[in-house]
């Protein structure tokens, strides 16, 4: 079922607060605790909401540095690149990864405690991972955007 603006309006309130309680959304939002209670649970049985997270502080954590890196594969076969993003799942210091275009064939997001922790992952993981032809890193200096999540007021869902 597609979705309307006062669903859009529950989203955006839940992507800034996904811990608000029912009484305080459905205040901000302008609908009864009943009817928003029963629209949040269609859209998250729709997934159109697929999960909750927190956003936690990376560097109180102990992860003093993130790179971007640029993974090429030796070749492009199925096989290939499903034995290269099952073993990429396995590894707890890639947080996300993307099939591309472009330059190369992966992007992953790498985060790493301290410089001789990245040399680990890049003699150790990352250039062991499988199908890997070379390896191009960058380190993350600041962190400017990360909301994320869709800008709500400009989504259009499929038909």
């Amino acid at each position: 079922m597609p979705i309307d603006k006062m669903d859009r309006r529950i989203l955006r309130e839940l992507q800034l607060n996904g811990r608000v309680a029912n009484a305080e959304l459905s205040s901000k939002v302008g609908l009864s605790e009943s009817a928003c209670l029963r629209r949040v649970r269609r859209l998250e049985e729709e997934r159109y909401i697929e999960r909750y997270t927190a956003k936690l502080n990376l560097s109180k954590l102990g992860w003093g540095m993130s790179l971007m890196v640029i993974i090429t594969l030796k070749a492009q076969t199925d096989r290939d690149l499903r034995a290269f993003e099952r073993a990429v799942s396995a590894v707890p210091e890639i947080t996300e990864c993307f099939l591309t275009t472009g330059a190369g064939d992966y992007i992953l997001r790498v985060l790493a405690r301290d410089a001789s922790d990245i040399e680990r992952l890049h003699s150790t993981v990352l250039t062991q991972l499988p199908g890997v032809a070379r390896v191009e890193s960058s380190f993350v200096l600041r962190e400017i955007v990360s909301a994320g999540s869709p800008p709500i007021e400009r989504i259009s869902p499929p038909a």
